[in-house]
């Protein structure tokens, strides 16, 4: 099944008082890949910056740009037309105590980084789901159910700087808080696994042509010999609503954007995202 998605995503920063030099990155670009096709991209950020664009270590579409004119108010909006097939993911028999051998090729997806670290109570049930051994999907599915249940995801309850194991403790967070803990529940049993940026369509029922307040996601991709992805937020394999925008370890690697100015204004950001099912 293939879903056609339109999506505007529009963010950026207004300033307490006027700024000036400005540099700043986003990654708000879908990437190509076997699920999707894009069909069409437009960018427009306000003012007019001077701008590069390039693919980041991770695989990331990055445009990179400058302001060097007075400005109290930064706006970066990206439309895309997206192509999303409905691709089931594919379980392999890769065995736990075989992962091992792929330690050296992806190390840096192995990590246990105070943003992912799952801390000692997610740490030990972890290690218990995976003590009799067994394969990577199976275990890793357990991983992910068990960190559904036991969170509550809670919209504003976490900053974009919160640590796993401040989100567990508390089992409360957003789509990121989810993604981290599973990221480092299986980093710590020698599962390579990376987080994955873009967005979903909350409201699989909508009709076509209608526009539907988006959301920004988060969810993750293990090696089991290929990537596997799986929504810990939701407890479900990613389909057609789901559209892949950035990867890396953790979502510092991935953030939309990011940035700094000189000045001596404040600065307050401001997110919105629409969607609407073209077909």
């Amino acid at each position: 099944m293939t879903t056609t998605l339109q999506i505007t995503h529009t963010t950026g920063f207004s300033y307490s008082s006027s700024v000036t030099d400005s540099f700043n990155e986003i990654r708000m670009s879908p990437l190509y890949t076997p699920q999707q096709l894009i069909r069409e991209r437009q960018l427009k950020i306000e003012p007019k910056p001077w701008s590069y664009s390039y693919i980041d270590y991770w695989g990331t579409n990055v445009t990179a740009f400058e302001l060097h004119e007075p400005h109290d108010r930064l706006t970066v909006t990206v439309n895309t037309c997206v192509d999303v097939d409905s691709i089931p993911a594919r379980r392999t028999q890769l065995r736990l105590d075989e992962v091992g051998r792929y330690s050296d090729r992806w190390n840096e997806y192995l990590e246990l980084t105070p943003a992912v670290s799952p801390g000692e109570d997610l740490g030990d049930r972890v290690v218990e789901i995976a003590a009799g051994g067994g394969q990577v999907d199976e275990i890793a599915l357990a991983v992910g159910t068990l960190i559904h249940e036991e969170m509550n995801y809670e919209s504003g309850s976490t900053e974009v700087t919160a640590r796993a194991q401040e989100a567990w403790d508390s089992r409360k967070g957003v789509c990121q808080d989810f993604s981290h803990l599973m990221i480092g529940a299986l980093r710590l049993l020698g599962i390579p696994a990376r987080y994955v940026s873009g967005y979903i369509l909350p409201d699989s029922q909508a009709a076509v042509g209608e526009p539907v307040r988006g959301e920004s996601h988060a969810w993750v991709q293990w090696f089991n010999g290929d990537w596997f992805s799986y929504d810990p937020t939701n407890d479900l394999v990613p389909g057609e609503l789901h559209v892949m925008v950035g990867q890396g370890r953790e979502y510092s690697d991935v953030a939309p954007l990011r940035g700094m100015f000189t000045g001596q204004a404040r600065s307050g950001m401001f997110v919105s995202v629409e969607m609407t099912r073209l077909s």
